[in-house]
């Protein structure tokens, strides 16, 4: 089992930035994938960023060059910099995960309110 908990999120004014973490515990060395979603009520939750076990890195469109996914491995922690953000980003952001061997995301952060005034 794997736990997630997230931090980071609150009200920014467009144009600003914001980090997000998301700390694992428990079985993290089954951890294969993490990655963020974020959701906006009535709508599905999208795949914003993610991050593999070696470091590799996939953003959806509307957010590259301006959203960051990294890792600490010794903090077991993942974060999203997010920069330059508008009111379109405005969502509860999920933070996921995924073991080896798994194709879909099975673990879920709480997650944390991002709102993004104009």
């Amino acid at each position: 089992q794997v736990q997630l908990v997230e931090s980071g999120g609150g009200l920014v004014q467009a144009g600003g930035s914001l980090r997000l973490s998301c700390l694992a515990s428990g079985d993290t060395m089954s951890i294969s994938a993490m990655a963020y979603y974020r959701q906006v009520p009535g709508k599905e939750r999208e795949l914003v960023a993610s991050i593999s076990h070696s470091g590799v890195t996939n953003y959806v469109e509307s957010v590259k060059g301006r959203f960051t996914i990294s890792k600490d491995n010794a903090k077991n922690t993942v974060f999203l910099q997010m920069y330059a953000l508008n009111p379109s980003d405005t969502a509860v952001y999920y933070c996921a995960a995924k073991r080896f061997g798994r194709s879909a995301y099975e673990y879920w952060g709480q997650g944390t309110q991002v709102t993004v005034s104009s």
